[in-house]
């Protein structure tokens, strides 16, 4: 019978698998020779698992995750369903914001996949008792990833399309309809960019399982993957759009000046600009705050996994992980899809749904005057009938 090994889990690391420094410690399990992890993977496991160790810690993780999640996910498909509802009043360039909230939507469900199937079910191998590292399976695994990473990423392009259109209305005076006549090559790029990103991790096999967050996604155990396919996109992202967003303020400020000095109100314009700076705001700020404990993780993960395998067990003064940025990086994650709500807060909003419940009520209470109705429709002819309703052309979507 093997002993555990001091300051160890044997749940994952017995002491017969401790390997020389610098060499990969062999995973135990029945094909252990098959499998064998990199220096400091199940060293960080062990770290980053510490915090989780009791109860209290466990349960408040799964709570917090859940919690805003499932408020996201609320918010997030309000707002699409309010857009399904009036597709005419979301015109460009407001219409990416719909776009971005749908992507949240996804987003949310990747979460709320987790929360019902439970973190060991989705991030570990139950085969060899560990989580999923460079892997393309199981299934459940690779779901979970696609509806993080994927809609993730199109969330991202979808903001800086959002800024784009807001520059091209306010910097170059576009109107609605010549920014809605690229809206063909604005999904393009939302749509295919995050497609060609997830085919090329899944193709590497660079799945591997959040041990805090109990998710799959990409980076998690490996750096170069995290500044390659997570980091490095994001920055972008985030700098183009806030690129275009200062200079479509820029141009917004000068019409305003323009229209006073003409003796002009500017009560519209003033509110519109004050409509996009809070939605900017709640943006940027949750999405450079992600990047923030991105940037804290790659930078000290590589001193956490050498203090975890050089330092003596129980060492007080060796670097560990603050386990608050990690909780904070899964909410800012996450606050984006409830705040895209702030756009549709109006009255505009509830007028729709009344006359939407109000249409719906009536089609459903028999009228006397139906059958009467029908035979007018009938000798009318299907032509008129079918001109009666709007077609919205797909370039217009």
């Amino acid at each position: 019978r093997q002993r555990r090994a001091p300051g160890r889990d044997s749940a994952f690391l017995p002491s017969s698998s401790a390997a020389a420094p610098g060499q990969p410690r062999p995973v135990p399990g029945r094909a252990a020779s098959r499998w064998s992890a990199p220096p400091g993977l199940l060293s960080l496991l062990l770290l980053l698992r510490l915090p989780l160790r009791g109860r209290r810690a466990k349960t408040f993780a799964s709570f917090w995750i859940g919690l805003w999640s499932i408020l996201c996910f609320l918010s997030t498909s309000t707002t699409v369903a309010t857009f399904l509802i009036d597709m005419e009043r979301f015109r460009y360039p407001e219409r990416p914001i719909i776009f971005l909230s749908a992507c949240y939507l996804f987003v949310s469900l990747g979460y709320i996949v987790r929360l019902v199937a439970g973190h060991a079910s989705v991030a570990c191998n139950p085969e060899y008792r560990h989580v999923h590292y460079e892997t393309t399976g199981p299934a459940l695994c690779t779901m979970v990833f696609l509806l993080l990473y994927f809609f993730g990423m199109a969330s991202s392009i979808w903001w800086v399309i959002l800024s784009l259109t807001w520059f091209l209305a306010a910097g170059l005076k576009w109107g609605n309809e010549a920014i809605a006549g690229y809206s063909q090559y604005f999904h393009l790029a939302a749509w295919l960019i995050p497609s060609v990103k997830s085919i090329a991790v899944l193709a590497l096999s660079s799945v591997d399982g959040d041990p805090v967050a109990g998710v799959c996604y990409v980076g998690n155990q490996n750096l170069d993957n995290l500044r390659g396919f997570v980091l490095a996109p994001l920055v972008v992202y985030l700098f183009t759009g806030t690129l275009f967003l200062l200079a479509g303020f820029v141009s917004l400020f000068r019409i305003r000046s323009v229209i006073k000095q003409g003796g002009t109100k500017t009560d519209k314009l003033e509110k519109l600009m004050i409509r996009i700076g809070i939605f900017t705001v709640l943006y940027t700020v949750p999405a450079t705050l992600v990047v923030a404990c991105y940037v804290y993780e790659q930078h000290y993960r590589e001193s956490w996994e050498r203090a975890q395998n050089c330092s003596c067990p129980g060492d007080p003064s060796k670097p560990k992980p603050d386990y608050a940025v990690f909780m904070l990086k899964y909410f800012m994650c996450l606050v984006v899809g409830i705040t895209s709500g702030v756009w549709i807060w109006s009255g505009k909003t509830l007028d729709s749904w009344r006359q939407f419940t109000g249409k719906w009520c009536r089609g459903r209470k028999p009228s006397m005057y139906g059958e009467a109705s029908s035979a007018l429709t009938a000798r009318a002819g299907g032509a008129a009938a079918a001109s009666y309703h709007k077609q919205v052309p797909l370039s217009q979507v």
